[in-house]
This record gives C-alpha cells, structure tokens and sequence, in this order.
C-alpha cells in the first residue's frame, strides 16, 4: 500500500472516530435534563410597584396569606388558578423587589433581633409602603416542617431597616415571610397589587423533625375550641368558615385584627408556599357579625397538604389555631382531610399587637 492510500485511509478513520464521538454526545445530551433551569416569569409579574399598592402603612406588622394574587398575599390580588406559575413566598425576588434578611441565623430557644430590608431594583431600601390591613408590612415564620409558627409585627427604621424580636423554640430550617404592597409606584396607582417575598432562615441547635400533624376538622386552643367547614380546591375559589366557641358556647363577641374578625395564613406542606386567601366581610360593613363564624375565601394552587392558621382576638388577646387540609381530595376538608389541632408551637407570643 503506498503513502497517499495509507493517508487517506488514516483521515477517514479519524473523521469516521470523531463523527462517532459527537454523534455520542449529543444522544446522551439529549437524554439529560438542562443543569440550570430559569422558569419564564409569570405573565402577569409586574416590574417595581407592579406588584404594590401605594400611600403609607403602620411598622407594626401582621400575617401574610391574604389577599389573592400572583404573590399569594394582600392587596388586592387576582385569584391565580392551579398551574406551573409561581405562587406566594417561593422566591427571595419578585416584581423588581427583594427580601435582604440580615440575620440568616438565631439559636433556637434564645430571644433574637430580627433584621431585614426590602431593596428595589436599584438596590435602595424601600421606604414608602401603602397600608394593607391595617399594616405597612406582614412577617410571618415558619418552620420548614410547619411545626413552629410566628405572626410578628416588625418596625421601621427610616432608612428602611425592619426590626423584631423572635424567639423560635425549635432548631431546623425556617421560611421568613415579608407581605407588603409599595407605595413608590406612581404607574400602578391605585391598582397597584401586594407582594409576598420568602427567604430562608437557619436555626441553630439540636433538631427533631416533626411529622405533619394528620387533619381534623377541629382545633383547640386556651380553652377555645375552632371548627373549619369548607374544602380546598385546586385552581377554584372555595370558602372556608370557622366557628369559634369557649367551654361549649359560640363566641358572639370576636375583636376585630387587622381589619377582620379573623386573619389567616395557608402555606402549602413541602415548600410553604402561600394561599390565596382573604377574609369575607370586615367589622363595620353593616353585615359581618363579630362570630362565632368568620369566613373566607381560599385558592389551592395545587392538590396536596396545607397548613392554615387562624388567628382571632377574643378578650384582648390573640390567639392562633392551626389546621392541616388537604387540597384535591373528594372529602376536601372533611373527615379526616379537615384539619386542626392545637399542636405545635404557634404561641401567642409570636404575635405583636
């Protein structure tokens, strides 16, 4: 064989090799899943104050988990139906604002100072928040496994900077939740929707999962006792009512909190995503009596376990049932996919007045 054939036969191999080579590739890259997956933003997200509301609210604080919009909290939101979108308290961003928490971390069962900053899309604090019942912003955290639960009402310093003082019992992971509607949105006006950003929040010490608590229909709580009627459904606006009684007898003289006869946070079991929830009639309107039943309207982004909290002021004090459901069931909150019970740690210590 000469020298040209020998050549020739040399860069057909080795063309022949490297077809091979890429052919392999790309068949196993086109059987794995892309490493970085960005969802498309959800079509309705807005930019800065797109996800607002306006004018000035107390530092005071309160809950998260009403309202009925994109972000899953207050002010004015839309119901979302069940789909891929994001819903409330999943991302740390959202609608060009983000969630700074300054301290990442506290030892369980110390008292803390809890700091955080809402930023804009420039990176500046934001200093100008509309009131939304009855307050500038909500906080709200959760243990991941929903076992520890606080409704805290932070203050604002005027550069911005949130502050409160949290004690949480229980070591483990834990999701910060800040619930607020801007007031620096001048486009949005009075249109202007709520945002509901979540981040996390590492507490030191040694730690016990806690199993999600099965669901019943009732709560018991400081010799109150609360019944939930109603069901989820996925993608549909259900309400749910609670019935509020003491030693046997309906509580007819409920107080009003944060603008209702009852306030309520639902986060989803497994990732804490919020509901769309928000209260059904307010003191005052001429029709809303002050118990024993308060009502509401909710919206499942999906089938599966939740976790409601109920909190009511009864006697100047506030005090808080929680509940598991489950949603996309045929018994929907009833029988044993009802929902409550007076376990785990939702102190009313948790609650800032």
């Amino acid at each position: 064989m000469n020298t040209g054939t020998t050549t020739g036969l040399r860069i057909t191999a080795f063309a022949t090799a490297l077809a091979a080579v890429f052919g392999g590739a790309y068949g196993l890259g086109s059987g794995l899943d892309p490493l970085v997956d960005d969802p498309a933003p959800a079509a309705h997200e807005r930019h800065p104050g797109g996800e607002a509301g306006g004018a000035d609210r107390s530092a005071d604080g309160g809950h998260g988990g009403h309202g009925d919009g994109e972000d899953g909290g207050h002010g004015g939101r839309k119901p979302d139906p069940a789909s891929d979108e994001p819903v409330g308290g999943l991302r740390v961003s959202s609608g060009g604002y983000a969630l700074d928490l300054r301290t990442p971390r506290v030892e369980a069962g110390r008292a803390a100072t809890l700091r955080f900053r809402v930023l804009d899309r420039d990176g500046r604090p934001l200093t100008e928040y509309r009131r939304d019942h009855d307050k500038e912003l909500h906080l709200v955290v959760a243990s991941r496994d929903l076992g520890t639960y606080r409704h805290v009402h932070p203050t604002r310093a005027a550069d911005g900077t949130w502050s409160t003082r949290l004690t949480l019992p229980v070591a483990g992971d834990h999701r910060v939740f800040a619930d607020f509607v801007p007031g620096a949105d001048p486009e949005a006006g009075a249109d202007a929707e709520g945002v509901t950003l979540g981040t996390d929040l590492a507490v030191a010490g040694p730690y016990a999962p806690r199993e999600l608590p099965a669901p019943t229909r009732t709560a018991e709580v400081d010799g109150y006792r609360v019944r939930l009627d109603g069901a989820l459904r996925p993608g549909a606006a259900r309400e749910l009512t609670l019935t509020v009684t003491r030693h046997g007898r309906p509580v007819t003289d409920l107080e009003p909190y944060l603008g209702a006869y009852g306030h309520l946070v639902a986060l989803r079991s497994g990732d804490l995503a919020y509901l769309h929830v928000h209260p059904n009639g307010a003191p005052g309107d001429g029709a809303t009596e002050p118990g024993p039943e308060v009502s509401f309207t909710a919206t499942a982004p999906s089938a599966g376990a939740y976790r409601l909290f109920l909190d009511f002021k009864h006697r100047g004090e506030v005090r808080t049932a929680a509940f598991t459901v489950r949603a996309g069931t045929a018994s929907g909150a009833g029988g044993t996919d009802g929902a409550g019970d007076a376990g785990g740690d939702h102190g009313g210590a948790g609650h800032g007045h």
